[in-house]
Formats: C-alpha cells, structure tokens, sequence
C-alpha cells in the first residue's frame, strides 16, 4: 500500500505543514510521537494519512495531549498492518453513512450536485474531531463518503475549511 504523511500544526505564528515519515512506526504511540516533534509547542496537531487512494485517517492531538482519531473505513485496519495500528484499538463506529443527511455547513451544496454516499464505507472513530474547527461530523463524513473524492481532495477540503490549506498545497506541491 502506498501512504502519505501530512502534518498540520497550529502554533503561536499560525500553520505550518510538513510530511510525517511513518515508516518503521510500531505503535501509535510513536506516530503520536512524531506529529508532536513537528511543532512541539503547537496548540493543535492534526496528522492526516492517505493510503491508496481509498482511506483516509485523521489524527488530532491538543497542546500535544488527549488523541482523537477518525478513520473513513474500517477496512483499512483488516487491509494494512498501518491501517490496523492507527484503527485498531477503535471500537464503535463513527456514525452509519446511512443515516447522514445535510449537516451545518452543506446548506451551500445543490442536494442534486451531491455526489452519491458510498454504502460500503464504514467510517470509524471521533465524526466530530474537527467540529470546533469548522468541518461538523456530519461534512466529514459527507466527504469521506462521496464517490469520486480521494483521501486527498477530502484532505485538502478540510484544510482549506480549517484555515491551512495553502500549507497543505504548497507542501504537496514540493
């Protein structure tokens, strides 16, 4: 499986953005690790990794404490010795892809431009992860979820929402 590493870390001189070298991790505890040695000082660390353009798995650290996780498919744990390191000791799920209809934020979207909501996504974790930040459980699963959207394109949505997507672009771009 081919994977990318970005970190987004919020400090006292706004974001920064840098790729996170997971190779080699043995447990979650070091991919903890090494978004906190990014920016040591920073209020808010996100980790977000894409895994064959299929997953997406987003991690969230406060002043470097208190873990959150957000997996947009199980399957990514059964699939990937990464998968299973980031997911794995994630119990119930999200919310059921079923059960999501327009949340705060997608009033903007034309109900009929919607891409459809893939029915076998089983997203697991904290939905919510990033609600303070602009982007409810609700969008976040709305975007994981829409077909034809890649880890990526969710990844650069949500930064560009939450305030760092230039970061992002320009990490991506180099």
């Amino acid at each position: 499986m081919s994977n990318f590493a970005a970190a987004a870390a919020r400090g006292k001189n706004g974001w920064t953005a840098s790729e996170v070298d997971l190779t080699g991790v043995a447990d979650v505890d070091e991919v903890v690790d090494r978004l906190r040695d990014v920016e040591p000082d920073a209020d808010l660390s996100l980790l977000f990794v894409e895994s064959d353009d299929q997953y997406l798995v987003v991690l969230r650290l406060d002043e470097g404490e208190d873990l959150r996780v957000f997996g947009s498919d199980s399957a990514f744990a059964d699939e990937s010795r990464l998968g299973a390191l980031l997911l794995g000791d994630i119990e119930a799920p999200a919310l059921e892809i079923d059960a999501l209809d327009a949340g705060p934020g997608d009033d903007d979207d034309d109900e009929d431009d919607r891409p459809a909501a893939d029915p076998d996504a089983d997203p697991v974790g904290d939905a919510d992860l990033l609600a303070d930040l602009g982007v409810p459980g609700s969008r976040l699963l709305g975007l994981c979820s829409a077909e034809g959207l890649m880890p990526a394109d969710v990844t650069a949505e949500i930064c560009a929402r939450i305030g760092c997507g230039d970061e992002m672009e320009e990490l991506r771009d180099s």
